[in-house]
């Protein structure tokens, strides 16, 4: 199985000038592979491929001494990320779904990364060089496992850098046998209550940081452009916004080890979030939730664990079937957080109610698809 290992960088000025230098290089070579794309297509009616424009690079080297210290492999990769953009705008033509969002230029702030593959770098403990920038020092938090395929260095919207490491063939996570079941249902204020009854109330960064952030924002738009002073305080904004999503990183992260460890089947409900979010009143607070993330991370680290996570099919209601008779209560309102049922007389919660049928359906579609062969996780 595949991952990737994420690590903070550190280094003297010189090495980070020199990265910096080659960002701004990649970003100038993509830019002008993208004009050289539309300049052809525009007056001759044919494309160019990755592969030629690729045999073009020796050439740019000789024109521009500039890019000789720039390892080749960084430089394909530039004209790969185009190609790749190309093609997604392609696929979104074919498919028809919303603006299919022709690839644009890259302006300085929106080219952060480069990629190595095989070449031209070396890992010596918690040491990173890389040819012609420097040396780094690796914050590293965790041993890197498996084969390493790919080392992309990336510069944030704060100035800090970081590098991350895609490795393949990462062993499984060897955690003890579970034949416990969970239900999971997500929401607002309870950030999940599962059919066991526990509940993880919803921590709600965003909303915590919204003061803080309204004043950096204010004094952001203060600063005359392009100054100092609205370098430093795009700085202070882009800082803010990295401390609410290593937060939320970080609670998500614990939230899925739990259930990971605790439970060998996960049922989740198959929730539309990009259609959730279009009511204005609810989308801010979904978005800070990140419910999407969190199932993410769960079929990731149950698939490095040996888990199932199983999602279940969106079924109307959820919160308003009753989990003990299977009445459906229609009268219900969405701030009607607890109920009971007229058909048995039992009290519900809302939320944990919905966990416990998602459990249900969970095994109910378990036992349907049991080898058949077809994947539900």
């Amino acid at each position: 199985m595949r991952k990737t290992y994420r690590y903070r960088l550190l280094g003297n000025k010189t090495t980070f000038s020199r990265a910096d230098e080659w960002l701004l290089l990649c970003q100038k070579l993509y830019n002008t592979a993208l004009a050289q794309r539309i300049y052809v297509y525009r007056y001759t009616r044919q494309t160019i491929s990755c592969y030629d424009q690729c045999k073009q690079l020796p050439e740019l080297k000789q024109a521009f001494p500039e890019y000789q210290s720039v390892i080749a492999q960084v430089l394909q990769d530039v004209i790969l990320r185009l190609d790749k953009a190309y093609r997604s705008f392609f696929r979104r033509v074919k498919n028809g779904n919303g603006k299919p969002g022709f690839p644009r230029f890259k302006s300085r702030d929106r080219y952060h990364s480069f990629t190595l593959t095989q070449a031209g770098w070396k890992l010596d403990g918690r040491y990173l060089t890389i040819r012609n920038v420097g040396r780094f020092k690796l914050r590293l938090s965790r041993p890197i496992e498996g084969n390493i395929k790919s080392v992309t260095i990336r510069k944030e919207a704060t100035g800090h850098w970081y590098v991350c490491f895609s490795c393949d063939k990462v062993q499984e996570l060897q955690l003890a046998p579970s034949v416990k079941t969970v239900g999971i249902d997500v929401g607002i204020k309870s950030f999940c209550v599962d059919s066991d009854e526990h509940r993880v109330f919803n921590p709600a960064y965003f909303r915590q940081a919204q003061k803080q952030l309204r004043v950096r924002q204010r004094a952001l738009c203060r600063r005359v452009k392009k100054s100092n002073g609205s370098k430093l305080a795009r700085v202070l904004v882009a800082k803010a916004h990295e401390k609410i999503y290593n937060q939320r990183n970080d609670f998500l992260h614990k939230v899925a080890n739990y259930y990971i460890t605790t439970y060998g089947v996960i049922y989740i409900e198959d929730l539309n979030i990009s259609g959730m979010v279009k009511n204005h009143h609810l989308a801010q607070a979904i978005n800070d939730a990140s419910w999407g993330k969190f199932f993410k991370l769960l079929s990731d680290k149950a698939e490095e664990a040996g888990r199932k996570v199983i999602k279940v099919p969106r079924f109307e209601p959820t919160s308003k079937t009753c989990s003990q008779c299977g009445a459906i209560n229609k009268e219900l309102a969405l701030n009607d957080r607890q109920w009971v049922c007229k058909s048995c007389d039992a009290s519900h919660d809302r939320d944990l109610n919905a966990a416990k049928n998602i459990r249900r359906a969970g095994q109910a579609l378990q036992e349907q698809t049991y080898g058949t062969g077809q994947s539900v996780s």
